[in-house]
């Protein structure tokens, strides 16, 4: 895999026009991104970089947090709080994610997309507002391990970490994650199947693979 040094700036635009010239492939009226990295790369940075050019651009955008989509604690921590496979497989709720942000955005959809469901510091539902997404919007769903549950993006960023460097960034008290991202990488294969791959290890000094 080839990478070419780029900044972040030149990176978002180029993400922003890749996207703006896109039709949803499911047909419906809405533009599908993902910004697909660990924590400890930051999606969401770049997620609402690529929100701001892509409004400049004239659409409406939509940044989702799959941190809001999180299960409730007593799902999430069956298994005891620090199991990367419940990390992995059951922390995310993929199916509050199919129902409450991609369902709406369906063909024939209406556009009211729930922009979060779960607060994880109180446990509880956090009650938020449904936002309205008009018909050629685009929604940027951002967080970790967006890949392999067939969600239907039209554009996908993973941000890639070398093992070394995600152990560096990732917070001490996070560390027993990262067995979830080496099989995350294993079997969803992120750096194969992403539309683009940003090598994060430098925070300040990216690299991409282009567009394929």
């Amino acid at each position: 895999m080839r990478f070419e040094a780029i900044t972040w700036e030149r990176l978002t635009d180029a993400l922003a026009e890749h996207a703006d010239a896109q039709a949803p492939a499911d047909g419906s009226a809405w533009l599908k991104v993902a910004v697909d990295g660990a924590p400890a790369a930051r999606p969401g940075g770049l997620a609402e970089s690529v929100a701001e050019a892509l409004r400049l651009r004239g659409r409406a955008v939509l940044p989702v947090s799959t941190a809001g989509f999180l299960r409730p604690a007593s799902l999430r921590y069956e298994y005891g709080k620090q199991d990367p496979d419940s990390y992995y497989g059951s922390w995310f709720d993929t199916r509050a994610l199919w129902r409450e942000v991609f369902g709406p955005l369906e063909p024939g959809g209406s556009g009211r997309v729930l922009p979060d469901l779960w607060d994880p510091a109180t446990d509880r539902a956090t009650r938020s507002p449904y936002a309205h997404l008009p018909e050629g919007g685009a929604l940027i769903l951002h967080g970790p391990m967006l890949l392999g549950h067939w969600f239907p993006f039209d554009l996908t960023v993973h941000l890639r970490l070398s093992p070394g460097a995600l152990r560096r960034r990732t917070a001490q008290d996070e560390q027993w994650t990262l067995p979830a991202f080496e099989r995350y990488e294993d079997e969803a294969a992120p750096s194969e199947n992403a539309d683009a791959v940003v090598r994060a290890d430098d925070p300040h000094h990216p690299a991409w693979t282009g567009l394929r």
